[in-house]
């Protein structure tokens, strides 16, 4: 072991003992729960289209909405909008290729040295229905840039310079190259944000946390929370329009959005997974038009023929984005894919393992309560085999994180998960839980929204026979009703500091809503495994 392993190893260890910072060796843990603050609201109005973070500010074929995207260890993808987003009765779609899609780029300020070319797409909402509304985008542009270095900042500005169209400068840095001991500075873990009050206040914490990078669990925008002519948003789409012909999306809520993150997403990376509330069905069965079309995602590049699910590599962490609104049965496409890439993972480069897609398979809220089972059975034994080390859900509209659990008992050897669906969305804050009194689901509650129905009374265990548990959940570690986000600090090839922030914290200094270092045991979880590569 190298003396700089060694005095990273005994700066974690004074670190813990002097901040009392607890370690998954110390678990697991009894669960504990901090109910909702009731001096708080539940949630808050969206933000209006007139919110001068949500208004257009640049004119003509200027770029907006910047945003960029991991590609490779060593390329980036580079995303924006032009022109103007048409809705209304009778829409025409713009010409993809009447503004072109270029990114000057270099390492000094105001000194581009590279060119990346790419291309333009525009995607229509339709809705043959009488009175509602359509949507065309404006032009969509994605380039990857190629041949970059790690770690090193690249200043940038992306348009059509033949008009003169260009944004203003802005810069990234890239991640660190996959090594074992090479990690990203600080990662942010978002889920269902929208655009409320509420989410100003998480995306203003988080600027303030200073990431390096964003992990975007699903539930972006919420735009179908409106009818498609605008108006004001809810909470509940089905309650205020029970005649709606079909679940209604007010697509403009995508630009705004765009531009509301766009002081983030243009100079860091993020990484999106979609959610329910991206599946916008149009007629004739076209789904998650504005999420396909929007993001750039490093699906090919990890032999995935699918942008709902893919993978990429971040320093010494590989980073495993799977789609629950797709198919995820052991016959399919998608867990073909998965097992391949995790037998492609090489531990001894990218030690640390981490999955995220939308729905939690664990969850002791009643809201969404066993709504994934299904999922669940299918994927969980194949993501325990490679010892996947932490996982990332949303969906419920709280925080709550398990102990090591793998088929609903506690293990040694079993994920971290981690439900973060609390970024501050229109739908309020989830405070109910499915082991008070009154609250468990019946089995015919939490329908998915895609796949099969597999809810079911546990077989054994201290709730054998029923389907909901009486008290909090041996697995379930530790539950907060509150809006939030979370930063993931990985330290070397065994630690992790997680970090999780509450909206309310947000101006108290070194306040914590939940903290924890996340710690691999790699010569016992791997010793006896086909997956053990050498550390």
């Amino acid at each position: 072991m190298s003396l700089v392993i060694v005095l990273v190893m005994i700066n974690i260890i004074m670190a813990v003992t002097e901040s009392h910072i607890p370690t998954t060796l110390d678990g697991p843990f009894d669960p504990v729960t901090r109910r909702f603050d009731s001096s708080l609201r539940r949630g808050s109005d969206d933000l209006p289209m007139t919110h001068p973070r949500l208004k257009k500010n640049v004119t003509s074929n200027f770029p907006e909405q910047i945003a960029l995207a991991i590609s490779s260890p060593s390329s980036m993808w580079v995303s924006w909008v032009t022109g103007d987003a048409q809705v209304g009765l009778n829409v025409t779609p713009l010409v993809p290729t009447s503004v072109r899609s270029k990114v000057m780029y270099g390492k000094e300020s105001g000194k581009y040295t590279s060119v990346g070319k790419g291309d333009s797409v525009v995607y229509s909402q339709l809705y043959p229905f009488e009175g509602l509304w359509n949507y065309t985008s404006g032009i969509i542009h994605h380039v990857k840039l190629q041949d970059l270095e790690p770690e090193t900042r690249y200043y940038y500005k992306c348009g059509d310079s033949s008009i003169p169209a260009m944004s203003q400068e802005h810069y990234f840095e890239t991640p660190p190259k996959p090594r074992p001991n090479n990690y990203p500075s600080r990662i942010a873990v978002i889920g269902d944000l929208g655009l409320t009050s509420n989410s100003t206040t998480t995306i203003d914490h988080l600027i303030y946390n200073d990431p390096s990078m964003i992990l975007m669990i699903g539930d972006l925008t919420y735009a179908n929370q409106y009818r498609t002519t605008g108006g004001k948003g809810v909470p509940c789409f089905s309650c205020a329009f029970p005649n709606a012909p079909i679940r209604e999306t007010y697509q403009p809520r995508w630009d705004g959005w765009g531009r509301f993150m766009e002081p983030l997403t243009s100079k860091i990376p993020m990484m999106v997974i979609e959610g329910n509330h991206e599946i916008e069905p149009q007629a004739e069965g076209v789904t998650f038009k504005s999420y396909l079309t929007r993001f750039a995602v490093p699906a090919e590049e990890s032999g995935s023929k699918s942008n709902f699910y893919y993978s990429f590599d971040a320093g010494g962490i590989h980073f495993i984005m799977l789609g629950a609104y797709v198919d995820y049965n052991s016959t399919g496409a998608q867990f073909a894919w998965l097992k391949q890439d995790l037998q492609n993972v090489d531990r001894s480069v990218t030690p640390w393992l981490v999955a995220t897609w939308h729905p939690p398979w664990y969850n002791s809220y009643a809201s969404h309560y066993q709504e994934f089972e299904c999922m669940r059975l299918e994927m969980e034994a194949l993501l325990y085999q490679y010892r996947v080390d932490i996982v990332f859900n949303g969906h419920v509209h709280a925080y709550e994180r398990m102990n090591r659990v793998y088929n609903y008992t506690l293990d040694p050897c079993g994920p971290v998960y981690i439900t973060v669906g609390d970024g501050g969305n229109i739908e309020k804050v989830d405070v109910d839980f499915a082991d008070d009194p009154g609250k468990c689901p019946s089995p015919g509650d939490n329908t998915p929204e895609f796949g099969g129905v597999c809810h079911s009374n546990f077989t054994f265990g201290p709730a054998k026979g029923n389907f909901c548990w009486n008290k909090q959940p041996e697995w379930s570690a530790f539950r907060e009703s509150s809006f939030g986000h979370g930063i993931l600090e990985v330290v070397n090839s065994t630690y992790a500091l997680w970090t999780w922030h509450r909206n309310q914290d947000n101006y108290k200094e070194n306040a914590v809503g939940d903290q924890i270092y996340i710690v691999r045991q790699p010569e016992l979880c791997l010793k006896d495994s086909k997956v053990l590569a050498p550390y």
